[in-house]
């Protein structure tokens, strides 16, 4: 008995026939007559026929055979991209002098038993200079006292009396101190009563040059200014210096912000009696990728159509040029990496880079119909030696680690003392499988990197960056002409027992614009585009089972917790785990089945289903079902599992 040949395309003549004609009930509804006597449904059995015999004909080819065939026509395996995070370096002490974190420090995951340890490499040098503080001072409507470093006698109060929602005490630094950690060291009063020290109605900001923007607030020892101690918060990377109070300085403010109701406020203002800041530290951007520096090719042959293999693979994009150099009696010549030589003129240096196999390509010949050689690109001369000064190999989904993870300092930096990662890495994806690209093939062609369907959009979109997860495309409908609502959803990492951060759920400004600077040259002329992220519905789960016996009762719990978080998860929920569909309302049944799927749950004694805010945290009353519009996905807000252990 023969092996099954796979069917491609189980579609035939009346499917066509049906599907053809759905679509004119839907697009021309002004269109009635679907007998065989109209002319058009003539043309529509037509093109069946012809599309019926394609089919036919594509389904005797081998699986072998197709894949050639996507190679044919440029189809080669997408590369795994690298995930990137911005690591905290801090200082064992301020110092006096700037302190320089080389490029390519390493910083790793914590190996363990059960896993390697996940390295990442900085991707450029880091220079932590020293600040001081040189100015103190408050603002209250367009109230604004501006005074030195040093106090004295006289502290100064932080806020106005009363203290209102706006008020602002103002910290100026001697220079800007953008993607620096900055430790403030403030001698203040018990006088700001009435506020959690834990979790005060505060926030750190810095100047920007327009505005204000946050800052990450590290920790905050001073109990909301109602004790010595020192705020550690890390600047914004947009920091500059301006005048405030005529004194130029790079100014950051902690500011009193609106809370929700019930939440205690300022009733006097803290008196700060001293004030003094240093560098703690600096952020630097590391990827999760090895650079591999001077590997050397082989030497030319003198023909067209060289191919060389890269000692380690697979390339990751890092946004520098991949460069081939060649060398020559004068030195060293440059060939650099194109898309395809198919714009090259036989001077041109050029090579192509599959950077999922690691083969770079130099230009080929192509012989014409009238016998004449057509070269596309120069080609090295023969016996040339050939090299690649440098190039990163790595990726992969498991560098989106979550936050906190990066904390083993593999490199020894002077006066660094450790690393970290406050936010998760993003943006790391694997390379594409071969069952992968059979079936973008026919996307790819179908598309010709022209965006007009909504599918289209989609599938461009997720070509257009690396980080993308999921994309779906809408119609827009507002009177305005014709648009399209473009939903992303980024990579993201996979916290302990599969939580997400909501945060890390939201596509960064780079992600967006990439994506709209690519389909700008694609879409059709007139067609709006409007890139966004999803709207949201967090769905929170309170249940109760009971486990079999001798089952462990923790064990069960832990298990329970991971399914629900994984279940009703955007990127990796739903039936097939292939993330959420989009619209798909969530129903307490369906949670009652997740459950009781589980291997040692007896019985689920009880679900509730609540609809939470994730932003806020706001739960509502019970539910048995939570609507999502066409632009929704779910979110796991909080789950909640009870086990008790069966008789």
């Amino acid at each position: 008995m023969s092996l099954p040949a796979p069917n491609l395309d189980d579609r035939r003549f009346q499917d066509l026939v049906d599907d053809a004609k759905r679509l004119v009930a839907l697009r021309c509804p002004e269109w009635t007559d679907h007998n065989v006597s109209d002319p058009g449904v003539t043309l529509i059995e037509a093109f069946a026929f012809m599309a019926d015999e394609l089919f036919y004909r594509l389904n005797r080819v081998p699986d072998k055979l197709y894949v050639a065939f996507l190679d044919l026509i440029g189809i080669t395996l997408y590369p795994p991209t690298a995930a990137t995070a911005d690591v905290v370096m801090w200082l064992a002490a301020p110092r006096t002098d700037v302190v320089v974190v080389p490029a390519r420090t390493e910083v790793g995951t914590p190996r363990n038993e059960q896993a390697e340890s996940v390295v990442f490499q900085t991707t450029a040098e880091l220079q932590i200079p020293p600040r001081s503080l040189t100015h103190v001072g408050s603002r209250s409507g367009d109230a604004t006292t501006v005074r030195g470093a040093r106090l004295g006698a006289d502290p100064i109060e932080a806020f106005g009396t009363p203290p209102k929602v706006g008020d602002e005490l103002l910290v100026g630094l001697d220079q800007p101190a953008p993607g620096l950690a900055i430790g403030i060291r403030l001698d203040c009063t018990v006088r700001g009563v009435g506020v959690d020290p834990l979790d005060p109605p505060t926030v750190w900001e810095s100047w920007n040059g327009s505005g204000w923007t946050p800052c990450d607030l590290v920790s905050d020892r001073t109990g909301g200014l109602n004790q010595p101690g020192e705020v550690r918060l890390i600047v914004a990377r947009d920091h500059v210096a301006s005048v405030i109070g005529d004194e130029r300085a790079g100014w950051i403010r902690c500011r009193i912000v609106e809370r929700e109701e019930g939440v205690p406020t300022y009733k006097q203002p803290p008196l700060v009696r001293d004030a003094s800041a240093d560098t703690v530290g600096g952020v630097a951007v590391a990827m999760h990728a090895k650079t591999v520096d001077e590997e050397v090719l082989g030497l030319s042959e003198g023909v067209p159509g060289q191919s060389f293999a890269l000692q380690e693979r697979p390339v990751v994009d890092d946004g520098e040029a991949f460069v081939v150099e060649v060398g020559s009696g004068s030195g060293w010549n440059e060939w650099t990496e194109v898309d395809s030589f198919a714009g090259s003129t036989e001077d041109d240096r050029h090579v192509v880079v599959d950077r999922a196999t690691g083969t770079v390509s130099f230009p080929p010949a192509v012989r014409e119909q009238d016998g004449s050689l057509r070269r596309y690109g120069a080609v090295p001369p023969k016996g040339a030696p050939l090299r690649v000064p440098r190039y990163r190999v790595g990726g992969g989904l498991h560098g989106n680690v979550s936050a906190g993870s990066l904390s083993v300092l593999r490199s020894t930096v002077p006066f660094v003392s450790s690393a970290v990662n406050r936010k998760a890495a993003h943006d790391g994806t694997d390379g594409e499988t071969v069952e992968e690209a059979k079936v973008r093939g026919p996307l790819a062609l179908r598309t010709r990197d022209r965006a007009v369907t909504l599918g289209d959009f989609e599938q461009l979109a997720k070509r257009a960056a690396p980080g993308v997860g999921r994309t779906r495309a809408l119609p827009v409908d507002d009177g305005g002409g014709a648009g399209v609502r473009l939903l992303v959803v980024p990579t993201v990492s996979v916290g302990p027992g599969g939580r997400i951060d909501y945060a890390d759920l939201q596509p960064g400004p780079e992600l967006l614009e990439s994506i709209s600077d690519d389909l700008e040259t694609r879409r059709i002329a007139g067609t709006r585009l409007l890139i966004e992220p999803p709207e949201y519905r967090g769905v929170t789960v309170v249940a109760r089972l009971v486990a079999g016996p001798r089952v462990a009762v923790k064990r069960l719990q832990e298990e329970a917790l991971a399914t629900l978080y994984r279940h009703f998860d955007p990127i990796r929920g739903g039936n097939d785990g292939n993330g959420w569909p989009f619209g798909r309302p969530v129903l307490a049944g369906e949670v009652y089945a997740v459950l009781q799927s589980l291997p040692g749950a007896e019985l689920v004694d009880d679900v509730l289903l609540f609809e939470a805010d994730p932003a806020t945290g706001e739960r509502g009353e019970p539910v048995q079902r939570i609507g999502l519009a066409p632009s929704a996905l779910v979110y796991s807000f909080a789950h909640s599992v009870r086990v008790t252990s069966g008789v």
